[in-house]
């Protein structure tokens, strides 16, 4: 335990010196929710938004994208370097276990996911009056459930994927895509029926409702709840079956 607790403060300290994954971890979500909050401001419309607020909409999907900036960015860049440089090969020679360097990442993972989380609801609560969580509970969970989700997907995309270059593109193309069709862009309910069905296939799509459904009041949705699993655990089976010291 000493190990990893070392291990996680190098690595905290290594991932925010990454000006690219703060910038779309911390800065970008930020941008984004004013432009939204701007252009839509918080009145309830019955045929958008599942009839909230667009803001109290928008916010719990923001921590969401924080969530999967990490995942789809700061995880594949922070891996894919290290194989690059050939730190990963310097760790193989050490005591350090494979796992101990994954428990690491996703610690990581979840300090600056919380940091993230913060800032946009000390932002969005005051400045567009954003109702406060109806479930607490059951958002704590929803939130570490989707940390563990994109952290896995990160380490799948950093265990494969060959240099930063390429983690970094790969990364920034999924990133975009998702945000723009699973509920961080443009209201679910504009977009036609293509797009839908592409969002039906991105595990952020369902890890926004599942961080929604206790902020705004819904009940938990056990068939969401199960597609997030299935998002968690297939890649981190990928993950230990196909990390690449080298």
């Amino acid at each position: 335990m000493r190990t990893l607790l070392k291990l996680t403060w190098v690595e905290l300290k290594l991932f925010v010196r990454e000006p690219v994954t703060m910038f779309f971890t911390l800065v970008f979500p930020i941008i984004v929710l004013f432009v939204m909050g701007g252009v839509f401001a918080n009145t309830p419309d019955p045929d958008a938004w599942r009839g909230v607020g667009a803001m109290n909409f928008y916010t719990p999907a923001y921590i969401g994208l924080v969530i999967a900036s990490i995942g789809l960015v700061g995880l594949p860049v922070h891996l894919s370097g290290y194989r690059e440089r050939g730190v990963l090969r310097r760790l193989r020679a050490s005591p350090i276990h494979v796992l101990s360097i994954f428990s690491s990442q996703i610690l990581v993972s979840f300090v600056i996911a919380v940091v993230g989380a913060i800032v946009i609801t000390a932002v969005a609560m005051p400045v567009y009056d954003v109702a406060a969580p109806e479930d607490l509970a059951l958002l704590l969970a929803a939130f570490v459930i989707s940390v563990l989700t994109f952290a896995s997907i990160g380490i799948l995309l950093g265990s494969v994927l060959p240099t930063t270059r390429a983690a970094q593109g790969v990364g920034l193309v999924l990133f975009f895509i998702m945000f723009m069709i699973s509920g961080g862009g443009p209201p679910p309910e504009v977009m036609n029926e293509p797009m839908r069905r592409l969002a039906d296939l991105t595990p952020l799509k369902y890890v926004i409702i599942m961080l929604q459904d206790p902020w705004l009041g819904f009940s938990w949705n056990m068939a969401n709840f199960g597609i997030v699993a299935g998002f968690l655990v297939v890649p981190g089976l990928l993950s230990v079956r196909f990390f690449r010291w080298e």
